[in-house]
């Protein structure tokens, strides 16, 4: 999944580069929707924390890729086959136009089959 972020009046700080909550908010649900598609309803997925580390100031169009793998799915499947719970830490770029990292953001997300909730 690929999110851009245009440079408005309504995202845009007092020094006029984007604010750093927009670049938060652009970056916050993905991971998390992705899981819960792509595991399937047998399984819980939920935010548990998250961290963003601003490296230089956003201007114009930001963009963000999620990716996510094949193996990356099935290691958290074959890890609740054997765990009642586990976490895992998921990291996006938000980029300029340019490539330049403008904010790095990690997610760290909770993972439980959903047979297991409330045990």
């Amino acid at each position: 999944m690929d999110v851009e972020m245009k440079l408005r009046r309504w995202n845009r700080n007092y020094v006029g580069t984007h604010y750093g909550g927009s670049l938060y908010s652009m970056t916050d649900p993905f991971y998390m929707v992705m899981l819960i598609e792509n595991l399937g309803s047998g399984y819980v997925v939920w935010d548990k924390s998250a961290s963003i580390r601003f490296r230089r100031p956003g201007r114009g169009t930001v963009r963000a890729e999620f990716r996510l793998s094949t193996e990356q799915i099935e290691e958290i499947r074959q890890a609740l086959a054997k765990e009642t719970k586990v976490e895992r830490e998921f990291g996006v770029e938000v980029k300029d136009t340019e490539g330049q990292v403008v904010a790095e953001v990690k997610k760290l997300l909770h993972f439980q089959r959903r047979e297991e909730v409330g045990r």
